[in-house]
């Protein structure tokens, strides 16, 4: 299992625009993607629009991303990148 701290970095957060790009990353990868949201003890799979949403993760918000199976190496660095860049919005 890889694990990496990210942050929303994008003005309007983790909003639905945002979310569906992550949700079309993450399903490239055959690896199990989560996301958690430390503060609030919230969870939600990469895979899940609505898992996502449910996190309500603002600009600034950190979050720690796991990623486990034979491509987690590939899928925690591409998601990595995608928070980096603000999801194309910055």
């Amino acid at each position: 299992m890889r694990e990496a701290s990210v942050n929303v970095v994008n003005r309007l957060g983790l909003h639905a625009r945002a979310a569906a790009k992550l949700v079309r990353t993450a399903a490239k990868f055959k690896s199990r993607i989560i996301l958690v949201e430390p503060k609030r003890d919230l969870t939600a799979d990469a895979k899940s629009i609505l898992g996502i949403l449910s996190l309500s993760a603002s600009i600034g918000t950190t979050l720690l991303l796991k990623a486990e199976g034979e491509d987690e190496i590939n899928a925690i660095e591409e998601v990595i990148l995608l928070f980096k860049d603000g999801f194309g919005e910055l």
